[in-house]
């Protein structure tokens, strides 16, 4: 079947690729800042939701949409993208040593012969944060990685380092959950296999 990613995260479209999937990339170009929730959670889905919605309209015929957005509980508050070297230096200096719950909401479109299944769900991984220094974290901010990702870290990445321990799907910090989204298209009748490429 086609397969289609409503993201731009070159994360998430490793994912899929590194699992036999190579998706059609459809940009939904949603602005995320006009979406306020105070429960992270809820955050993610309705972000992953709204990306997924106004892609589907864009393609026809048999097809899995999948759309994702990822959100760091940290503190009790949602955490996006840090956006600038500041608020990324900032957030590090209050998660060094601590621990956080990184939320990814999946919006998953499955359409087969007329037929049409939505589901929306969430994944969550806590994440524990090394000790870092104030030269660290300073360091890692210049290379610029924790500015333009949710939660100002990645695990597979530069910042990969500095966590040190999760419980729960590893994808899931990357931004995609493999589980997730295979038990998504099995509830709407799709085998896995089915989405791999075979050429």
């Amino acid at each position: 079947m086609r397969v289609v990613l409503a993201s731009k995260s070159p994360a998430r479209l490793g994912v899929l690729r590194g699992a036999g999937i190579e998706p059609e990339v459809i940009v939904s170009g949603f602005d995320e800042s006009q979406i306020l929730d105070p429960n992270p959670a809820r955050l993610s889905a309705t972000l992953a939701r709204a990306k997924g919605e106004i892609v589907a309209p864009l393609v026809d015929g048999d097809v899995v949409l999948i759309a994702c957005d990822s959100v760091l509980e940290f503190e009790g508050r949602a955490h996006g993208k840090p956006g600038t070297p500041e608020a990324a230096a900032r957030l590090w200096r209050r998660m060094r040593a601590g621990e956080g719950l990184l939320h990814t909401g999946h919006h998953v479109l499955v359409r087969r012969g007329g037929d049409e299944t939505v589901q929306t769900r969430v994944g969550t991984t806590l994440v524990r944060f090394a000790d870092l220094d104030d030269a660290e974290i300073d360091a890692y901010v210049a290379t610029g990685e924790p500015t333009r990702v949710a939660g100002g870290f990645t695990i597979d990445g530069i910042g990969g380092a500095f966590v040190t321990s999760i419980e729960g799907d590893p994808y899931n910090i990357v931004g995609l959950s493999l589980p997730l989204v295979r038990q998504m298209v099995l509830d709407a009748d799709v085998k896995w296999p089915d989405l791999w490429d075979r050429t």
